[in-house]
């Protein structure tokens, strides 16, 4: 028999809080006289992060590190390029809009995608239609963004354990 609070096995409320606690310690420090808001704020983040991402949005370890073994080279690339264009003399943008249809349906998975995409340097999604298309602003139109958009989307269901089939 699991011990449920809002429908969140116990357990796993505890490990979500203990992450948050470590990650607290390891950001500001073990000192004794911030732990009292270091608990306060990793129960805040557990409970929080437990009604942003419930129990059923399980991720899977080994596709989080090819992620982020992708993500971070990329992103660093990515913000190189971008830097590039912007202190040359004559930057050489063709900017404009790249429409992409997701196979992500609508829910926390689509819209976590479209975070992290986001996060990569000359692309932005601006706008998710009913349909699953979106439409990303990027800076350099002659790039293959749509098979790059596709490439991250996979490794991005990679860390899934559903695969992003749920949302």
């Amino acid at each position: 028999m699991t011990t449920e609070i809002g429908g969140t096995p116990l357990l796993a409320r505890l490990t979500r809080g203990l992450g948050f606690l470590a990650l607290w310690l390891i950001l500001m420090g073990p000192a004794l006289t911030d732990l009292p808001i270091g608990l306060i704020a990793a129960a805040a983040a557990t409970w929080t992060s437990t009604a942003l991402w419930p129990e059923n949005g399980k991720l899977s370890a080994s596709g989080l590190v090819r992620f982020l073994i992708r993500f971070v080279p990329q992103s660093a690339v990515a913000g190189v390029d971008v830097a590039r264009r912007a202190f040359a003399p004559r930057p050489a943008l063709s900017p404009g809009f790249v429409t992409y249809r997701t196979s992500l349906p609508p829910g926390m998975a689509r819209s976590a995608s479209c975070a992290v995409m986001s996060l990569q340097p000359g692309k932005l999604p601006v706008a998710a239609d009913a349909d699953g298309t979106l439409h990303i602003h990027c800076l350099d139109l002659r790039e293959p963004v749509a098979e790059q958009i596709a490439a991250d989307e996979a490794a991005f269901c990679d860390t899934l354990q559903s695969g992003g089939v749920h949302g």
